[in-house]
């Protein structure tokens, strides 16, 4: 499949062969859903705790006499039906949200994924992207440039200034390879690559 190259005026200044087992996949909704979903859960802490009737603070003392009051009798204000009580089944504070996805399949997502992308013309390659200085101000007005607002930028290798101008960018996302992620590359409009990016992912999944 073949991807335009641009430069940072946003012009096209060459074409490039982009490998298919990165972008030539079929998309395949299901396992992309699969392999979202399980990312997300598995960045969860599981930390959340809820307390059940014997660890909440109470009086032991009965709210009121058993007879007389017309009300359903009650013994301690801990029970599950009073305002204030415990939980009848707590979540535990040690909860495993995670979920295993084999690595083969993760690797045809992300690639099933970037397929999408490339053909919904969501894909910009450049040979470089890079900064003078780690000013925000420059970034801004070279992605204004490229006509870019909402971008993941997945570079082989990130410099200091790079790094240090998309900081406070509220749209940009600036990720190495090893770190890019589905979740990610959906969420933003555009995503731009650079041609040694490129090579490192077709290392990383294109053998699935």
């Amino acid at each position: 499949m073949e991807l335009k190259v641009f430069n940072d005026q946003g012009q096209e200044t060459a074409k490039f062969d982009a490998p298919a087992t990165l972008f030539g996949r079929d998309y395949n909704e299901a396992l992309v859903h699969q392999i979202v979903v399980a990312y997300q859960a598995n960045a969860r802490q599981g930390t959340r705790a809820q307390k059940d009737r014997e660890a909440v603070h109470h009086s032991t003392r009965k709210p009121f006499k058993q007879k007389g009051t017309g009300r359903a009798r009650a013994g301690m204000t801990s029970s599950p039906l009073w305002r204030g009580g415990g939980r009848i089944f707590p979540n535990s504070p040690d909860e495993n949200f995670s979920q295993k996805v084999n690595r083969k399949m993760f690797r045809a997502g992300v690639c099933s994924i970037l397929s999408k992308l490339a053909r919904d013309d969501r894909v910009v390659v450049v040979d470089d992207l890079s900064v003078e200085a780690p000013r925000t101000k420059l970034l801004a007005q070279k992605l204004k440039s490229m006509g870019l607002d909402s971008v993941l930028i997945i570079t082989d290798s990130i410099d200091d200034n790079l790094y240090l101008a998309a900081r406070n960018l509220k749209n940009v996302m600036v990720v190495e390879t090893r770190h890019a992620d589905p979740v990610s590359m959906i969420h933003y409009k555009k995503l731009v690559l650079t041609r040694p990016a490129i090579a490192t992912l077709e290392q990383l999944w294109g053998r699935a």
